[in-house]
C-alpha cells in the first residue's frame, strides 16, 4: 500500500507549519498509522531554508508533548506531484502555492482550519512577532485542525 504523502505549508516554514507537521505526526504515532504516512512542512518563502524551527515554536511544542525534527526547506512545483494533500495555514500561503500550481494539476489546496470545528477564521495566526500566548493560541488551533484532518484522511482512505 502506497503512502499517504501530507504537507504542511506556511510562510517561513519557522513557526506554524512545522508545528503542523509535528502535532499530526504525534496523531499519527498515537493511532498506530505510521506506516500509511508520510509528512513534511515547508514555506512559501526562501527566508529560512535549512533552518530550525523557531525556538519559541520548538519550547511551545515540547510543552504540548511534542517532538519537532525539521529543517526549513521552500515549496516547489514538485511538491504538487509528490503530496496527495497540500495544507496552507493561511490564504496567502495557499495563493503563493496557487501561483505555482502545474497546468492541468487538479490537486485541492486546502486551509489547516477547514478542518477546524470551531471555524472561527480560515487562518492560522502567525505567531513569530507576538509573545508565549500566541504560540500557545496556535498550537490549539493546529491541534484541533490536525485532528480533523486526519478523520477526515482516515475516512477518505478508509484505515
Amino acid at each position: 500500500m502506497s503512502k499517504v504523502k501530507v504537507l504542511f505549508v506556511c510562510l517561513g516554514n519557522i513557526c506554524r507549519s512545522p508545528l503542523a507537521e509535528g502535532v499530526f505526526r504525534t496523531k499519527v504515532r498515537e493511532r498506530g498509522l505510521d506506516d500509511h504516512f508520510e509528512i513534511d512542512s515547508c514555506g512559501t518563502s526562501n527566508y529560512h531554508i535549512g533552518e530550525q524551527p523557531d525556538k519559541r515554536t520548538i519550547k511551545n511544542a515540547l510543552k504540548n508533548g511534542v517532538k519537532l525534527n525539521h529543517r526549513g526547506r521552500q515549496f516547489t512545483v514538485q511538491d504538487y506531484y509528490d503530496f496527495d494533500y497540500i495544507i496552507t495555514m493561511d490564504s496567502s500561503n495557499r495563493r503563493d502555492v496557487e501561483r505555482l500550481r502545474p497546468n492541468g494539476n487538479v490537486k485541492e489546496v486546502r486551509l489547516m482550519r477547514s478542518f477546524n470545528q470551531t471555524g472561527l477564521d480560515d487562518n492560522v495566526p502567525d505567531p513569530y512577532y507576538g509573545g508565549e500566548n500566541g504560540f500557545q493560541e496556535v498550537f490549539d488551533i493546529i491541534d484541533e485542525s490536525a485532528e480533523g484532518l486526519l478523520k477526515f484522511i482516515e475516512e477518505e482512505n478508509r484505515f
